[in-house]
């Protein structure tokens, strides 16, 4: 037996080696694709998560999202039913095609975010104006357990950095509210998914100031700029700034989200660029086709 598996190493050897080049050859209809060769410069299509909120219940969402010239990937309901103790969450556009939930929107240079995001909307009714005032609905906690283990999921499967986690109103500050002021972003963070600052880093931005001092506008609209909005950098205050400057409050200080330019705003803005733009990896390079 000893010389045929002698004889038999080689070929088998040969074997292997012949079927690791050839070409892999895929039958379409009417023509063939050789996959052989795979180019350096690509990326996923999903770069962006985006979190809305339905402003209408789950029967009217599902109604409108299906059927309107709107769309997400996700829907969340409040209360999620479960199967095997695991929330059922609605999927209403396969991840692989665009859902129309963004809009006009820019985030970090990207316009038309449909094209580059994953859109979940969170069932929830969202500002309720009353005689007393303008209330909010919070998310209940079984519907932020789901929404954690979504996100966690895609963003582990698409390797989304966290300053790519953003809501309607990031990408969209002019026209755009949702997801809110009680949207549970600190929650998703302490989950593993998306940005938040280090406590410690905006005590030592606000190096004693006054949390409610005014800051410098243009200083304030260049840090947001460089985190991910679009916004003029031309230290003028108006409604149109005033608007990037409340989505910015609304995500990551909701208890105050006027809209002015405060020293806690800037210390925040700082920490979030300190703590992501110098650890992130740069964008692959990619040459001029």
């Amino acid at each position: 037996m000893k010389p045929t598996s002698i004889l038999l190493a080689p070929l088998a050897l040969a074997a292997t080696l012949l079927t690791a080049c050839t070409p892999t050859i895929i039958h379409h209809t009417t023509y063939y694709t050789d996959t052989s060769h795979t180019a350096q410069y690509q990326d996923t299509r999903i770069r962006f998560l985006v979190m809305h909120y339905t402003e209408i219940d789950e029967k009217q969402s599902l109604d409108v999202l299906t059927h309107e010239q709107v769309s997400a990937h996700y829907v969340i309901p409040d209360h999620p039913k479960e199967k095997n103790g695991e929330p059922i969450i609605w999927q209403l556009v396969p991840e692989s095609q665009r859902a129309w939930h963004a809009g006009l929107s820019s985030w970090q240079g990207t316009t038309e975010l449909n094209a580059a995001s994953i859109g979940i909307e969170n069932v929830n009714l969202g500002p309720i104006d009353t005689p007393q005032g303008r209330t909010w609905q919070p998310y209940p906690p079984e519907q932020v357990n789901a929404m954690i283990r979504l996100a966690k999921d895609i963003v582990t499967r698409y390797n989304i950095p966290p300053t790519r986690i953003v809501g309607h109103s990031d990408i969209a500050p002019q026209r755009k509210i949702d997801p809110g002021p009680l949207f549970p972003w600190k929650q998703l963070y302490d989950a593993g998914v998306g940005a938040w600052p280090d406590d410690a880093t905006i005590a030592k931005e606000l190096a004693g100031r006054d949390p409610h001092a005014p800051t410098d506008v243009r200083a304030l609209q260049q840090k947001l700029a460089r985190y991910g909005y679009e916004v003029a950098t031309d230290g003028v205050l108006n409604d149109s700034t005033r608007r990037v400057f409340a989505a910015f409050q609304m995500h990551f200080r909701p208890a105050d989200y006027s809209g002015n330019p405060d020293a806690q705003t800037d210390a925040i803005a700082q920490a979030l660029l300190d703590k992501y733009t110098q650890a992130a990896p740069p964008e692959p390079a990619r040459p001029a086709p």
